[in-house]
């Protein structure tokens, strides 16, 4: 049986962030954000975005196994709950992650997924991308033109993107576009 090395592991990371994935661009600011297609929600009740059309909405998606997800935008969207608070709950804002699986099926399963959101206290809805089998990717990834995990989307009162980037991003920078898009 062969043994997993850090080395191996770390090249097989690199092999797989060298390949891109497509669609290769994300949908640029100002175009109307769709809806997304969610085959499960694993801690609330279904949640549709023409619903949520007057308030900021910020859509993290993410993957069980990114190691960015882990180390930045669930932490960064689970620290937005507490900061935004009040504004959560005065319907002026709501935080949606979106488990959007590309690749690693057989380990990112619905049942981890459930026990992860449990584990991690999500106090935010989060939704199952739907994945049609005939597709590489799932359906939610496709609409919003994503291009890997972890990435953020913000969409304004009127439902257009106001910010969509993959990785890293200035949390307090995108804090303050938050709320200048609940001012405006």
């Amino acid at each position: 049986m062969t043994t997993l090395t850090r080395r191996g592991a770390l090249a097989g990371i690199a092999a797989a962030a060298a390949v891109p994935v497509t669609p290769l661009h994300a949908l640029p600011v100002g175009a109307p954000a769709p809806e997304w297609d969610i085959a499960q929600w694993i801690n609330s009740e279904p949640l549709k975005l023409h619903e949520l059309r007057g308030q900021v909405v910020v859509i993290d998606f993410f993957q069980l196994w990114c190691p960015g997800c882990k180390s930045f935008s669930i932490p960064t969207t689970l620290q937005w709950e507490k900061d935004f608070e009040q504004d959560i709950a005065q319907d002026r804002m709501k935080i949606v992650s979106i488990h959007t699986v590309f690749e690693g099926h057989q380990h990112q399963t619905l049942s981890r997924l459930k026990k992860f959101v449990a584990d991690t206290g999500f106090g935010h809805p989060v939704g199952h991308d739907r994945h049609d089998i005939h597709d590489r990717l799932p359906n939610t990834m496709i609409l919003y033109g994503t291009r890997g995990t972890p990435e953020v989307a913000i969409i304004g009162k009127d439902g257009r993107i106001a910010y969509q980037r993959i990785g890293f991003f200035d949390v307090e920078e995108k804090a303050q576009l938050i709320r200048d898009l609940m001012a405006a």
